[in-house]
């Protein structure tokens, strides 16, 4: 049986308790291994560890030395792709082709871009005259901000766990990291990796578990833990965030969305199909950037529905490493259960079920996999539970409009802030819906196309601060100010 410990110091580590939780496979419900959960011994052990780091060996590199040490962590890890491209898949189910092509490879970059950045920035410096007639010269500092508690989300474990250790790590920070209960693979297998390349022990550190009452909360309330960065739901960051205003701790946090498609009916049509197909259905729909509210010019809102249908039928379900695999099982049986709820609440709510709306009819040997039906819903009114609610499926709701401005009112009309990608070939419009739309990304003609320097974040309730790039380096560093009289 598979043990997945906790990594602290350079060590794999059990648990002082003995506890242990299963860790199954979603394709087929299989045993995987069992979980060691870190309890406040570990976390506590992990946050000192990390905090010994930053005024040991670590601390002592200069930026060149750093960033060669993390560019080492890139070659190994595409060294050993294969590995955490098993150990992925394993814990989400994910086909081989998507993972191959997004997770492991944008794993490895996060470090990349990071070092390319730290390496480079600038910082302001003044001259001025001091009142006594001399000359003083301020400039500033870029210092770390010291333990950055990371809490991972599920659904991109290894890509979403490196963007926020990248940057950490390369502006000499140390870091613990929490990743989901449900994916702690490739978080505990990079462990390897770091002692594989040099990094000193207590800089890159894990702890298993769950949020409440657990090694979530025990970090983020941890008095030695001077960040935490977050990617998640909403209701968990406000935890976060309340926990760590004890001792005004800095957050960054990367949350919830109902992010919304544009189509209009001057877009190119099968650009504009094959990419919501895209943004509805990539990963099971369990993409914080997805979409789930689809609004469409009424002209072609008819062909639309149908060509998206035609999609829909196509994403067959299968093991990872079949070929033929165009979709994969939701995370768990426990997010299975939650959006076959809401699939049941379209239909109690009057939705058109254009396509999917239940469980696929599968081998008798992935029947008890966490399966579902990418879904297709068009009728509901803009108060419907699965138009206001982000549900983190491979479903949609699709809407006409009439007017841009009707488009613009549907779009803003919820609490999240995220995304938004908009199909048309006007360029005036679609340069004053980038600005109308309240969100922190948006594309024009595509998505999920990402250039690592700009910024990444929500708005409203869907995050406070932005990272990538020189953005991420106000939250992962103290700016210092020097000022010296001549």
């Amino acid at each position: 049986m598979k043990q997945i410990l906790n990594f602290i110091n350079g060590e794999y580590v059990g648990n002082a308790s003995g506890k242990t939780y299963e860790k199954r496979n979603p394709v087929d419900n299989s045993l995987i291994g069992m979980v060691h959960e870190a309890g406040q011994p570990e976390v506590d052990a992990a946050v000192a560890a990390a905090r010994a780091a930053l005024h040991g060996p670590w601390g002592k590199l200069s930026v060149v030395e750093r960033c060669a040490m993390l560019d080492g962590l890139v070659a190994e890890i595409n060294h050993r792709f294969d590995d955490f491209l098993q150990a992925e898949i394993a814990d989400t189910g994910k086909p081989a082709h998507l993972a191959s092509h997004i997770d492991i490879p944008r794993g490895a970059a996060n470090f990349k871009i990071f070092t390319d950045t730290i390496k480079n920035v600038s910082t302001e410096s003044f001259e001025m005259r001091t009142p006594d007639g001399k000359t003083a010269r301020s400039y500033g500092v870029r210092t770390p901000r010291g333990v950055i508690a990371i809490i991972c989300p599920w659904n991109l474990p290894l890509l979403l766990m490196t963007w926020k250790a990248g940057p950490a790590l390369a502006c000499g920070n140390t870091v613990v990291v929490k990743p989901s209960e449900a994916t702690p693979s490739t978080a505990t297998l990079l462990g390897e990796v770091m002692n594989k390349v040099g990094v000193p022990p207590g800089v890159y550190n894990v702890v298993n578990g769950f949020g409440t009452n657990s090694a979530g909360s025990f970090l983020t309330a941890h008095p030695g833990v001077n960040g935490v960065t977050f990617t998640g739901e909403t209701k968990t960051g406000t935890a976060i965030m309340k926990a760590a205003a004890d001792g005004i701790r800095p957050v960054s946090l990367e949350l919830g969305g109902k992010n919304a498609a544009v189509v209009f009916a001057d877009c190119d049509f099968d650009n504009a199909v094959n990419t919501v197909t895209r943004s509805v259905f990539e990963n099971c729909g369990q993409v914080c950037l997805g979409t789930e509210r689809v609004y469409v010019e009424r002209p072609i809102f008819d062909k639309f529905v149908a060509a998206l249908k035609v999609k829909a039928e196509t994403m067959k379900p299968g093991r990872p490493f079949d070929p033929d695999t165009k979709i994969g099982p939701l995370v768990s049986k426990v997010h299975q259960k939650k959006v076959l709820s809401y699939y049941a609440k379209a239909k109690e709510e009057g939705a058109t079920v254009v396509f999917g709306g239940g469980v696929p009819d599968m081998p008798d040997d992935l029947k008890d996999g966490c399966w579902v039906q990418p879904t297709i819903w068009t009728g509901l009114p803009e108060t419907a539970s699965v138009v206001r609610e982000e549900i983190f499926g491979p479903c949609c709701h699709i809407q006409p409009f009439d007017t841009e401005e009707e488009a613009v009112r549907m779009a803003n009309d919820t609490q999240y802030g995220l995304a938004t990608s908009i199909y048309t070939q006007d360029i005036g419009r679609a340069s004053r819906l980038a600005t109308q739309i309240e969100v922190g990304l948006c594309w024009i003609n595509s998505w999920f196309l990402r250039d690592l320097r700009t910024p990444f974040g929500g708005s409203k309730q869907s995050g406070i601060g932005r990272e990538g790039g020189v953005h991420s380096l106000e939250f992962y560093t103290e700016l210092r100010n020097v000022m010296i009289k001549y």
